[in-house]
């Protein structure tokens, strides 16, 4: 065809089938009305790289901008179009609009240099040497992208020298997702950050904000009380406004008690400020309630719940689930991570085993293999990452309580085929080895047990016939069970754990009805009272308490085994579900170890990844 004949429209359309593969910067469409509408994509390239030309040979420029001795030939249109401060200025009445010399002052001329030659280029070399100006100048002249580019390289090259100027400097700059990751690489390597320089010259309110922080990576509170101190001795002159804001974030009453009053108690920075006697009355106080004391007003605070690193290892042991078989299984959570993981197993499956964390170590005891009862029991260390056997118990049973109170291990009644058992034995760690207590007076079979005070406290259960409400205690000393005031409700089968000085009993079954009530004793009234019920029915539960908040973990809800975790806020009055276990079991033993969860190896899925909850 001749160059000026009509195109039709089938060939029109052909003709463009043939020619889209050939180049994707082209785009061609037919309109309705026949129109033919081009576009080369292209072309916007060519565009780009003749302005950028342009810029680096110096033609056709319309403003120069001069920052120090520096000058910098540009084009207006381009600083418009990507930097919103010059948008502002060259549309706006102001005298620079119209000036073809701009003068910047206050800002590093290789920052702004290198904000121009964005501009054109839409590429930025960021070192540690020049992020800080660019940040600084990128946040003035309102380019976000270079903003956030700044900040997303300052966290990849955190350190623990850098950490608190940068958390700093991007507070001057308002730069709230910054900030908020430089204080949490502070607290992740908080007892480095400590040792550097920079730590006494941050400011206050800085201070107060980072030893505020649950997530401080601390292995005792002492450190953080070391920090406080060493940044109030090179800062004097705070001491009149900030003495007590800082020592307040410190938490006092979960310090060892020999610190609190061999150094705490006689600094004379302490002791000469009153707010600061005032919370060391607290942490007295704290420790007084624990040993069952009647402390008039005394009210639980956040200085009374460890912090996140210092909470130890929550542990789920064993049990058994909808496969019938027991597990030798353990899942551990990461309060830091608040997530589950399988830890090493153990040598014997277990059901309805007694679980308990002594000294850094964790200890089951006894319970169900799938063919016998057992007497035995194994010992975690985290620093070997295996279950070691120890001494045997002298009953073999399931269904026990175990308690620690002053160094040794008390293993509290049981059951097995036969009966329900009265029996109480003591294990002395150092020389493992088992003995005889007086017995309880009352058998219990799926008994609950914690040492509160004191006393070791044995609750519920069932004695063969029924499940039992009554409680009684033991008081090593006089090798003697007391009763004392029964619960509200019948129950085995029940999880039993401490909280600010109370013991709280959850869960069980009243016979073979799983409930959901839950029961607080405060030893101090004698009176147990009703508090938030679970959200739903756990029979055979595992509790533990882990950060002020009581852990319920699996269960038998009268249809199937449960994985599902919640945690109970005394203050909120209220269970809320936080997770779940990979299998689901009833029967297992719960307890918190001291231990670092960075000890502990992560063994994968461990013997089975099936979740049977029928």
């Amino acid at each position: 065809m001749a160059p000026g004949d009509v195109v039709p429209d089938h060939a029109k359309q052909l003709k463009s089938k043939e020619k889209r593969p050939a180049s994707r910067a082209l785009k061609s469409e037919c309109e309705p009305d026949g129109s033919f509408v081009f576009e080369a994509h292209e072309a916007w390239k060519d565009f780009h790289n003749s302005l950028r030309h342009f810029y680096e040979v110096g033609e056709l420029c319309d403003v120069t901008l001069k920052v120090g001795s520096r000058l910098i030939h540009c084009h207006k249109l381009v600083l418009a179009c990507v930097i919103p401060y010059f948008r502002a200025m060259f549309l706006s009445e102001m005298s620079e609009a119209k000036q073809e010399l701009i003068e910047i002052k206050d800002f590093d001329g290789d920052a702004i240099q290198d904000l121009v030659h964005f501009a054109y280029s839409s590429k930025l070399t960021l070192t540690v040497d020049n992020v800080q100006p660019l940040l600084y100048a990128a946040c003035i002249l309102q380019v976000e992208l270079v903003a956030r580019a700044c900040c997303e390289y300052m966290k990849a090259h955190f350190h623990p020298t850098n950490c608190l100027a940068v958390r700093t400097f991007a507070e001057s700059h308002n730069r709230v997702d910054l900030m908020d990751m430089a204080d949490r690489y502070a607290c992740e390597h908080f007892t480095e950050v400590v040792e550097c320089e920079d730590f006494t010259c941050v400011s206050p309110q800085h201070l107060r904000t980072l030893l505020s922080s649950s997530d401080l990576n601390i292995h005792s509170e002492t450190q953080v009380y070391n920090a406080a101190v060493k940044w109030l001795n090179a800062n004097p002159q705070h001491h009149e406004a900030w003495l007590d804001q800082i020592m307040s974030q410190v938490r006092l009453p979960l310090l060892p008690v020999e610190f609190l009053t061999g150094t705490v108690a006689k600094d004379e920075m302490i002791k000469g400020n009153l707010s600061c006697r005032d919370l060391m009355d607290e942490a007295r106080n704290y420790h007084l309630h624990l040993n069952n004391k009647v402390v008039p007003d005394f009210e639980y605070s956040v200085r009374t719940i460890p912090r996140k690193h210092t909470a130890g290892v929550l542990f789920c042991v064993g049990g058994r689930g909808g496969s019938g078989d027991p597990f030798r299984s353990i899942e551990c959570y990461s309060i830091t991570k608040n997530s589950w993981f399988f830890g090493p197993e153990m040598n014997s499956r277990r059901r309805h085993v007694g679980v308990i964390s002594v000294g850094g170590k964790v200890y089951a005891v006894g319970g169900h293999d799938g063919n016998e009862h057992l007497g035995n029991m194994e010992m975690f260390d985290p620093f070997t990452n295996k279950w070691m056997m120890k001494a045997s118990m002298n009953t073999k049973r399931r269904g026990i309580a175990l308690a620690a109170l002053g160094g040794p291990i008390y293993a509290i009644g049981g059951l097995d085929d036969n009966s329900c058992f009265n029996d109480v034995e003591r294990y002395d760690i150092e020389s493992d080895c088992w003995s005889a207590v007086a017995p309880m007076n009352t058998p219990r079979g799926g008994v609950g047990s914690v040492a509160l005070g004191n006393f070791v406290y044995a609750v519920g259960g069932n004695d063969g016939v029924a499940s039992l409400s009554s409680v009684e205690r033991f008081n090593p000393h006089l090798n003697k069970w007391t009763e004392v005031c029964e619960m509200g409700q019948r129950r085995a089968g029940n999880g039993v754990s401490k909280l600010n000085g109370c013991l709280y009993v959850v869960g069980g079954f009243d016979d073979n009805s799983p409930l959901s009530s839950v029961e607080r004793f405060d030893p101090r009234m004698h009176r147990w009272e009703y508090v938030s019920e679970l959200t739903t029915p756990r029979g055979g539960v595992g509790v533990a308490t882990v950060m002020g908040r009581v852990f319920a973990v699996g269960g038998h809800n009268g249809n199937i085994y449960l994985n599902t975790v919640e945690a109970f806020e005394p203050r909120m009055n209220r269970w809320e579900l936080v997770g779940s276990v990979s299998h689901c079991r009833a029967g297992a033993g719960v307890a918190v170890c001291s231990s670092h969860v960075s000890q502990i190896r992560d063994v994968g899925q461990g013997s089975s990844n099936v979740v049977n909850c029928m």
